[in-house]
């Protein structure tokens, strides 16, 4: 049997609830919050393939910009929101609304016709330029939910946070695979990374250890369904 399978045969992406909220984690990477009808996209890392060929000459195809964007309209199309919260680092630097193409500025401006739409400041993009349309905030709170770029040190009852950029690897009968996921313990969130070269860390690594002390669950994101895998059924790269 093959390993996508026996996770599906195993695991049941149950519905999540944080602060009395409901949470509907759309298999794009993307969080749905109904009863605000807002879609939460986190760590879109915009123009990251041009900010390396400006800073490092290393050249990238410099399609990232186009694709990413294209995973948030499919989003957008699927709900309908009211509202978009970018979480925070949408841009790779500062200067990355002013290396987009053209066409790529009009699909920005074309998503968030009709809908407020927030950019969260990030530690990329704390300082990005204005002419990008929408409104910045370095936080948002929605009824019992905190929505900020980076996780808080301490604990943080109702909090959906980014920056991380969580992974989970599951490993059976000598394969592993390494998905984007959501991490969460019914108490915070941190939301995987959206972006097409946004990259990925391991939920083992010990950065995930002070946000989530009493151990979480992992919810991968995987071909055709979200499974949800506790820490212990985790391994480290």
């Amino acid at each position: 049997m093959a390993l996508g399978q026996r996770l599906e045969k195993t695991h049941k992406a149950p519905g999540l609830t944080l602060a009395g909220e409901t949470l509907i984690l759309d298999l794009c990477g993307g969080l749905w919050l109904p009863e605000h009808r807002t879609l939460v996209v986190s760590d879109l890392h915009l123009e990251k393939g041009s900010a390396y060929a400006a800073r490092t000459g290393q050249f990238l195809p410099p399609y990232d910009t186009r694709e990413t964007l294209a995973c948030v309209h499919e989003a957008i199309v699927r709900h309908d929101p009211a509202r978009v919260v970018a979480l925070g680092d949408s841009f790779h630097d500062a200067r990355g609304p002013e290396r987009m193409e053209p066409g790529d500025r009009a699909m920005v401006a074309a998503l968030q016709a009709g809908r407020d739409w927030v950019w969260i400041a990030g530690n990329h993009d704390a300082a990005v330029s204005e002419g990008v349309g929408g409104r910045y905030a370095e936080a948002l709170t929605l009824g019992g939910l905190t929505l900020r770029h980076e996780p808080s040190s301490g604990p943080a009852a109702g909090e959906i946070a980014g920056h991380l950029h969580p992974c989970g690897k599951v490993a059976m009968r000598g394969r592993a695979v390494r998905r984007r996921c959501f991490v969460a313990d019914g108490t915070r969130l941190v939301m995987p990374a959206f972006g097409a070269y946004a990259g990925g860390l391991n939920v083992r690594d010990k950065a995930f250890e002070p946000l989530f002390p009493g151990g979480f669950t992992a919810h991968l994101l995987g071909d055709g369904r979200v499974f949800s895998i506790g820490r212990t059924m985790l391994a480290k790269d």
